[in-house]
């Protein structure tokens, strides 16, 4: 479901999540001291624009608890309410489940994004 699930998900969906990110990123990066953050939302547009067959790996450390803390209060929130109203949505028929689960994926994404690792 990789190639098919990602072009429909890029179509009904991805493309507005992605640009979300992409612009949140660009807002971070007219800082200099936002730009690793405005990084971290790139890779995130990248994985939002196509979702499937993409592993979120996540680990923790003091440094990223206080980023991802500063994070959820200037950005992360209003992405992660967007991608879970997103996934409820889908989660309505049974065609959209599968694209409710990676719509959950990036609203977990959305709340805690440094120390997480996209493979």
């Amino acid at each position: 479901m990789g190639c098919v699930g990602n072009v429909l998900w890029f179509l009904f969906g991805g493309l507005e999540l992605g640009l979300s990110w992409a612009a949140v990123g660009v807002l971070w990066c007219l800082t200099i001291v936002g730009i690793p953050v405005g990084v971290q939302c790139f890779k995130i547009a990248g994985m939002a624009f196509f979702p499937f067959g993409k592993k979120v790996d996540t680990s923790s450390s003091a440094g990223n608890t206080l980023l991802n803390v500063v994070w959820m209060l200037f950005g992360g929130l209003a992405l992660a309410v967007e991608a879970f109203l997103f996934g409820l949505l889908l989660c309505i028929t049974i065609i959209g489940i599968p694209f409710g689960k990676q719509c959950f994926k990036i609203a977990k994404l959305s709340l805690m994004p440094f120390g997480a690792k996209i493979t």
